[in-house]
């Protein structure tokens, strides 16, 4: 099939989905609304698989398929053309935006049907992945951006979709804001990099990327990837601009699967996987993106301890996870960043859905304090979150467990890695076991604290199925990449990951030909085990505490107090930029408004106002129409020029 027609419908069908329920926003139809996006999205799928497939049937040097539409804009030299690239990297990610994205619409269907905004609802969530789609599909980092602001745009829109409450307002509002400051160091960053290559094709930049390491931290490559890692923190939400994304649980439980999962927070770490070899001549910057994300990893995680609303833990997981895919990219580990983008894609957007399903079938509590038991009311939403939480804290054979380990192991072989990164993924990991075993505890196992006046329910299968879908690929989603450590002990698996991304990948030049820079497998075998103990300990004893000793939590929060009390207010982060950014520029912009603007420009102007006012009245005043009056003002006049000229 045509590949510029695959690529036009893969990209359009969202965005006439959008116009087709835009158009008829007022309609509260939830099963016409929901299948027109439905549809559209399945169908971007369906086209992201025939490319996907054509893509491996292709010689591996021959594997990316580039379509051009039309020339956007030239000035001068510069010609900046709509286009699109689908290869290794951009056709995992149409998969994923597409697959999972079908899911999170058809749970929709489900869980939105009693919305009187339903129609809109579904009309956002298919701009949503259109703009998303564009973002990994463009070929510039112009055409990128677009979809980068898109999806910002729809992330406001979606995260205060219920804009009638002040606090959701905000909460999209706030998102909305702490993007704009990351972005705007993308376009410094988009104009160092065009300053210096004089391109912002993407294929150009990665072509013309130096030889040689550059060491200085003023180097242009080196800027030029900081700005744009800047410009990451915010979409992918790492410190310090992560904390627009716990807020963004505001909106409907949908969007925080599609936001968390499937979208806009990975747009950062593909940005980064893209760009790999401007990457990794910039180790100044790539230092940087590692030991973010392993603060990002630890600090999210213990928030995560303290929550009890079922959607702030995911949502602090999922800051957690973002820090570990950046860990990996930091350490030059490009592939097994994209690669627990991907497991992380299926588990997160598992368990969002899941609890969107608890927070149904409880009837809108989200408070995990409130439930209990619910496995009874619940068998299908349990074993599917069961699978989704043995994934997220790396329990093998589970998807999250081959991701994450071979993030861990990267952290500590690879040459731009060290062991404190790797003892802080390892912290990361434990906690990551121990507060989600406390969800899946006070949650679903354990006594039941249902209020007798709320009957908890499964939900129907429009929910459910994808519930199942999720949990299977949440299973088995992690054995494309099973590492070779473990697959010369099985029979030779092999790792198809590495395979179908390693041509796009740029090694590091420390390695020379030693891929794992001299470390032997007997490490990695320890590192796995030391990694998969510490977090069954830490799941075991979370266990313990919450379900067999029922004050343990209790006397542990009031051993550690001041510590606990910091936590639970998360570090006060929030309080400490309204205090020293946010109130001052309130203040200071009101300040400005009242010292200049009203006693300064507003004055000035009403004096020359009245200024020109009373000169225009004296004037008038002297055109009365009285004629003698004009006779006299003539006669003056000659007997003035007349004594002027006898004076002379």
């Amino acid at each position: 099939m045509n590949h510029q027609l695959l690529v036009a419908i893969l990209i359009l069908s969202p965005l006439i989905g959008f116009l087709l329920n835009g158009v008829r926003f007022k309609h509260t139809n939830y099963i016409a609304a929901g299948a027109i996006a439905t549809t559209a999205v399945f169908l971007s799928f369906v086209c992201s698989v025939l490319l996907f497939m054509d893509l491996v049937n292709a010689p591996e040097n021959q594997r990316t398929i580039a379509v051009g539409f039309y020339e956007w804009f030239s000035v001068d030299k510069f010609t900046i053309n709509v286009g699109f690239v689908v290869d290794q990297i951009s056709s995992i990610m149409i998969l994923i935006i597409t697959g999972v994205g079908s899911l999170i619409h058809l749970f929709s269907i489900g869980y939105m049907h009693h919305d009187k905004g339903v129609t809109k609802y579904f009309a956002y969530l298919n701009l949503f992945v259109f703009n998303m789609l564009l973002l990994v599909l463009g070929d510039s980092l112009l055409t990128m951006f677009v979809g980068w602001e898109g999806v910002g745009l729809c992330s406001y829109l979606l995260i205060g979709f219920w804009f009638n409450d002040a606090a959701k307002a905000a909460a999209g509002m706030k998102a909305f804001i702490t993007n704009r400051v990351g972005d705007a160091a993308f376009i410094i960053g988009m104009f160092i990099l065009f300053a210096t290559f004089g391109t912002l094709n993407i294929h150009e930049l990665n072509a013309l990327a130096p030889t040689t390491m550059e060491a200085s931290w003023l180097g242009a490559v080196t800027l030029g990837t900081l700005m744009l890692f800047i410009g990451a923190t915010g979409k992918s939400a790492q410190i310090p601009l992560y904390v627009w994304l716990p807020d963004a649980m505001a909106g409907p439980t949908p969007v925080s699967a599609l936001i968390h999962a499937a979208t806009m927070v990975t747009a950062g770490v593909y940005m980064i996987v893209r760009l790999n070899p401007l990457f990794v001549v910039a180790p100044n910057t790539m230092m940087v993106i590692a030991v973010i994300g392993a603060a990002t990893a630890v600090m999210a995680a213990t928030i995560g301890l303290t929550q009890y609303d079922i959607k702030k833990v995911l949502a602090y997981s999922t800051v957690s996870q973002l820090g570990y895919m950046f860990l990996a990219v930091g350490v030059g580990a490009f592939g097994a960043g994209m690669f627990h983008l991907m497991t992380h894609a299926f588990f997160k957007a598992l368990m969002f859905l899941g609890s969107g399903s608890v927070i149904h079938g409880m009837h809108e509590e989200q408070d995990i304090r409130k439930m209990g038991g619910l496995k009874k009311y619940m068998p299908i939403t349990h074993i599917t979150f069961l699978l989704g939480w043995l994934a997220i804290i790396g329990m093998p054979p589970f998807s999250g467990f081959f991701s994450k380990d071979e993030i861990l192991w990267q952290a500590y072989s690879s040459p731009r890695g060290h062991v404190l990164l790797w003892v802080a993924g390892a912290i990361g990991a434990g906690l990551t076991a121990f507060y989600m075993t406390r969800l899946m505890a006070l949650t679903f196992w354990g006594t039941s604290r249902v209020d007798k006046h709320v009957h908890p329910h499964e939900s129907g299968s429009l929910m459910t199925i994808p519930l199942i879908v999720l949990a299977i690929l949440s299973v088995i989603g992690g054995w494309v990449g099973i590492p070779h450590v473990i697959s010369e002990s099985f029979g030779h698996i092999p790792n198809y990951w590495e395979h179908w991304l390693s041509p796009l990948m740029t090694k590091l030049p420390e390695l020379a030909e030693n891929a794992h820079g001299g470390h032997s497998a007997a490490e990695e075998w320890a590192l796995m085990g030391i990694s998969v103990s510490i977090a069954s300990i830490s799941a075991l004893t979370a266990f313990v505490m919450y379900l067999k000793k029922g004050d343990a939590p209790k006397k542990f929060v009031e051993a550690i107090g001041p510590v606990y009390k910091a936590v639970y207010n998360k570090y006060f982060v929030d309080e400490f930029y309204f205090a020293s950014i946010i109130n001052p520029l309130v203040t200071g912009s009101r300040n400005l408004w009242y010292y200049v603007d009203v006693n300064v420009i507003d004055k000035a102007t009403y004096k020359a106002t009245d200024l020109v006012r009373g000169g225009g009245s004296f004037v008038r005043s002297l055109q009365n129409g009285n004629m003698q009056q004009y006779a006299l003002y003539i006669i003056a006049g000659v007997a003035i020029t007349l004594s002027l000229v006898l004076m002379r």
